[in-house]
């Protein structure tokens, strides 16, 4: 008696559809172990209604802005869906020890990857709370520079920093330093932006820490922490091609003088450094120990709650010493900035870490690794990396990620692991990170910075250079095969 499980008999021309579904529909996610499953639930009507499950949350998700739904629900919900439907089927088979593995090992992926981001996160927070990302903001805009320096000055600060603050808050700095200065210049704020947008994705893709998608890649052990930098000279090229090109088109004028004088809070460049020493710790975990990065992240937060535990115990003595200093110095204005410094709080910095951001994530990674565990995955390895050459599908993927983010895209390629060589995975990190620049909803960069400029920088407002934009990404790729050619032989 055949079960809800065992698929149908059906034409070649059935099975081409749905690979050309799943390629529309799979683009996220994390480290790449998920497991397939025994029972093959492609054809069935429950893996029909887990893909249109899936379908319909990620339909929500890409309407956030229009209905304000934060992302993470409707994923959160469809992963719970999903894999009921797994595990009911796999009761009703006797396998459910099957199904729990799975689920057991997804998680686990998930669970490092969150651990990981969420102290970064925290880091990142720290040094916003002691003012640091305002400090050089300020910095910026005492110096008077003119709109063309600043053009690309903003770019190229983005390229620098991204790969170390992640190309979210990077791009979120920059645009707030554009917005300020050419604050009622829409045509330049639009250009701008669009160059931070680029060079923040750019930056971000040959750094383990610049992207989500390069962490997934090197918690999956599929690139190495060093080999990530033999992407810098591509990703540098997709960055410096379009800003060239832009820039003859800001005229060289300056801008109105902005004056904001910012103070840096006690403690704020030994976090930066106590930040710098948890990369460091990670590296070293996963290079010389061979351990996951998640325990040197950890570690580092143990750092940061020592640290804040140092501040807290501190502050009244610092304070008073400061506040004897000044007054001889009649200095008033920092007397009363000293007003405004309180105790730092760890836990604080964990609490505003993007949540909303880290359960998206776990909804997308479950979800994904549901339908691979239905064999959706296989099907989509099977049409791209067998139907298609390894270097056509890596370069697709990456135009892909621009319309369904790239954290799906890259979720998906890990957990196929097609055998590609090492020039290939290196590809695919490329590709995954600055494809997102050619649409401005293509990256978590590119939306935060249509929220913080908008009316000026626009989703029709970065179209109309996209097609400057895809000039730097296929000269990028380009240079990669170029430059790192040897890499490109499958036993390299």
């Amino acid at each position: 008696m055949p079960t809800l499980c065992q698929p149908s008999c059906q034409p070649r021309l059935y099975r081409r559809w749905l690979f050309l579904l799943a390629a529309l529909l799979l683009g996220v996610s994390p480290s790449a172990f998920a497991v397939t499953g025994e029972l093959d639930l492609t054809t069935s009507t429950v893996g029909f209604f887990a893909v249109a499950i899936f379908v319909l949350a990620y339909a929500l998700v890409m309407a956030e802005e229009k209905i304000h739904m934060r992302k993470s629900k409707p994923v959160l919900v469809a992963a719970g869906i999903i894999w009921s439907l797994i595990g009911w089927v796999y009761v009703q088979n006797g396998m459910s020890d099957a199904s729990e593995y799975a689920f057991r090992v997804t998680l686990l992926e998930f669970t490092e990857l969150m651990l990981f981001l969420l102290v970064a996160m925290t880091y990142i927070n720290a040094m916003e709370e002691r003012r640091v990302f305002d400090a050089l903001r300020s910095w910026m805009l005492r110096k008077g520079f003119n709109y063309r320096t600043l053009f690309w000055l903003t770019g190229g600060l983005a390229f620098v920093l991204s790969p170390i603050a992640d190309n979210l808050t990077t791009a979120l700095l920059m645009c707030a330093v554009v917005t300020k200065v050419a604050e009622g210049n829409q045509r330049y704020i639009n250009l701008a932006c669009i160059n931070i947008v680029v060079a923040a994705n750019a930056g971000g893709a040959f750094s383990p820490f610049g992207d989500i998608t390069t962490l997934m890649v090197w918690q999956a052990g599929m690139v190495e922490f060093q080999e990530f930098f033999i992407l810098f000279f591509p990703a540098l090229v997709n960055f410096l091609i379009p800003a060239s090109i832009m820039s003859l088109f800001i005229k060289d004028e300056k801008p109105a003088s902005v004056y904001e004088d910012v103070w840096m809070k006690r403690g704020a460049r030994r976090i930066v450094l106590l930040f710098l020493l948890t990369i460091v710790t990670a590296v070293l975990c996963h290079v010389v120990l061979h351990l996951p990065p998640v325990l040197g992240m950890m570690t580092g937060l143990g750092y940061l709650q020592f640290f804040g535990y140092y501040l807290r115990r501190s502050l009244p003595r610092s304070l008073e010493r400061k506040r004897e200093r000044y007054s001889r110095q009649g200095d008033n204005r920092k007397l009363e900035q000293l007003g405004s410094v309180v105790p730092f709080d760890v836990f604080n910095r964990v609490a505003r870490a993007e949540w909303d951001t880290l359960l998206f994530f776990y909804g997308v990674v479950m979800c994904v690794g549901g339908l691979g565990f239905m064999g959706y995955l296989g099907l989509l390895s099977e049409a791209l990396y067998t139907g298609w050459n390894a270097t056509a599908a890596n370069i697709v993927l990456g135009v892909v990620s621009a319309v369904v983010d790239n954290i799906p895209v890259m979720f998906a390629v890990l957990t196929m692991e097609p055998d590609m060589s090492h020039g290939q995975w290196l590809l695919i990190t490329l590709t995954a990170g600055v494809g997102g620049s050619l649409l401005s909803i293509g990256s978590a960069a590119g939306v935060a910075v249509m929220g913080q400029a908008r009316g000026s920088y626009t989703f029709m407002g970065h179209l109309r250079w996209s097609p400057v934009i895809l000039l730097g990404y296929i000269a990028s790729i380009l240079v990669h095969m170029w430059l790192n050619a040897e890499s490109f032989t499958l036993f390299s």
